[in-house]
C-alpha cells in the first residue's frame, strides 16, 4: 500500500508538473506575441523600409540560426537546466564541416554528419557531466564552452574558411513567395519547430521532458528514468546546434571561427522571452519561436531607425529581466 501510495503521489506530482505547464503556456505566449506586435506596428510606423518584403527575408535569416539554437536551449531549459556552450559548440560544428569539404577534400554530405555528430557529441558530453557527476548544469557547460572555443580556433588555426562547396551553403539559397525572398534553412526552421512542438505536447518522452524539469524525484518515483531523459535531451539539444551551425555557414557563406560568441545568451534570451521557465517544466518551442522572432525583429528594427547598437544590447537586456521576473510572479501564484 505504501508502494502504491508513493507511485500515485509521483503521478500526481507529475500530472501538476503537467498541468502548470498547460496553465502558463497559453498566458506566456500570449504576452510574447503581444510584445511582437507592439514592436512590429512600432518599427512600421519608424522606418518605411521595415514593412519590405527583402526586409522580412532577411529577419527570417538572421533569425533561423538563433531559432534553430534556441530550440535545443529549450529543451535543456524545460529540464531546469541551462547550456551556456550552445554558441561555440555551433561555431565548432560549422568550423568542422566547412574545413573537412574545403581542406580536406570530404564530400559535403558526409562533412555535414560528421560536424552533426560532432555537434551531439558535445551535447551528450554535457547530458552525461550533469548525469554521472552530478554536476551543476551552468559549471559543466561552462567549462564545455571553453573547450569548444579552443578546439574550434586550434582545429582553424584562426583561419577563416572560404569557397564552399554549394552543398554547404544550400540552405542560405532562396526561393520567390510573391515578391519576396525565402531562404530554404528559414523553412527548415519552422519545420523543426513544429516537429519539437508535436513531440513536447504529444509524447510520452516529452511529457517525461516536463516532468524531469518541474519535480526530478516525483518524476522519478513514477518510474521515469530521470538520468536517461537529461542524457537525450541534451545530446538532442547539440545536435540542434549543429543543424544551426549548417544554417550559419548557409547565411555567411563562410566557416568562421569567430561565431557563436555572444549567440549563447541569444538563444537564452528568445527562450526567457518566449514564456519557458529557467526553472524547469513550463514552456515550449512555440514561445521560443516568438522569442527568437521578437529579438530579431527588434534589432532588425533598431538598426533601420538607426539605434547605436549598444542600445539594442540594453534593450534585449531589459526584456530579459522582465520575462524573468513575470515568470517569478506566475511561478509564486502557482505555489499558493
Amino acid at each position: 500500500m505504501a508502494e502504491v501510495a508513493t507511485e500515485a503521489e509521483g503521478t500526481r506530482a507529475e500530472d501538476r508538473g503537467s498541468g502548470a505547464a498547460l496553465r502558463t503556456r497559453l498566458i506566456s505566449t500570449g504576452a510574447s506575441m503581444l510584445a511582437l506586435a507592439i514592436a512590429v506596428a512600432f518599427f512600421s510606423v519608424k522606418s518605411d523600409r521595415f514593412l519590405s518584403g527583402p526586409n522580412f527575408s532577411l529577419i527570417l535569416q538572421q533569425v533561423m540560426v538563433l531559432g534553430t539554437l534556441a530550440i535545443g536551449q529549450t529543451l535543456v531549459i524545460l529540464t531546469a537546466g541551462i547550456d551556456l556552450s550552445c554558441g561555440l559548440v555551433m561555431a565548432l560544428a560549422s568550423i568542422v564541416m566547412t574545413k573537412l569539404a574545403v581542406h580536406n577534400g570530404v564530400a559535403p554530405l558526409l562533412a555535414i554528419l560528421i560536424g552533426l555528430v560532432v555537434a551531439a557529441a558535445f551535447g551528450a558530453l554535457n547530458g552525461g557531466l550533469v548525469t554521472a557527476l552530478r554536476l551543476p548544469p551552468f559549471i559543466v557547460t561552462l567549462g564545455t564552452l571553453d573547450i569548444a572555443y579552443a578546439l574550434t580556433h586550434i582545429y582553424s588555426n584562426d583561419q577563416t574558411i572560404t569557397n564552399l562547396p554549394s552543398a554547404l551553403t544550400w540552405l542560405g539559397t532562396t526561393f520567390k513567395v510573391g515578391n519576396t525572398a525565402v531562404a530554404y534553412g528559414s523553412v527548415l526552421m519552422f519545420v523543426l519547430f513544429g516537429l519539437f512542438a508535436f513531440v513536447l505536447r504529444s509524447t510520452a518522452g516529452g511529457r517525461h521532458i516536463y516532468a524531469v524539469g518541474d519535480n526530478p524525484e516525483a518524476a522519478r518515483l513514477t518510474g521515469i528514468h530521470t538520468s536517461r531523459v537529461l542524457l537525450a535531451v541534451y545530446a538532442t539539444a547539440g545536435l540542434m546546434y549543429g543543424v544551426a551551425g549548417l544554417l550559419l555557414v548557409g547565411y555567411t557563406n563562410t566557416g568562421d571561427p569567430q561565431a557563436g560568441l555572444t549567440d549563447n545568451l541569444d538563444a537564452i534570451t528568445a527562450v526567457v522571452i518566449g514564456g519557458t521557465s529557467l526553472f524547469g517544466g513550463r514552456g515550449g518551442v512555440l514561445g521560443t519561436l516568438i522569442g527568437a522572432l521578437l529579438v530579431g525583429v527588434i534589432r532588425n528594427g533598431l538598426q533601420l531607425i538607426g539605434v547605436d547598437s549598444i542600445y539594442q544590447v540594453l534593450i534585449t537586456g531589459i526584456l530579459v529581466i522582465a520575462a524573468v521576473a513575470v515568470d517569478q510572479l506566475a511561478r509564486g501564484r502557482l505555489r499558493s
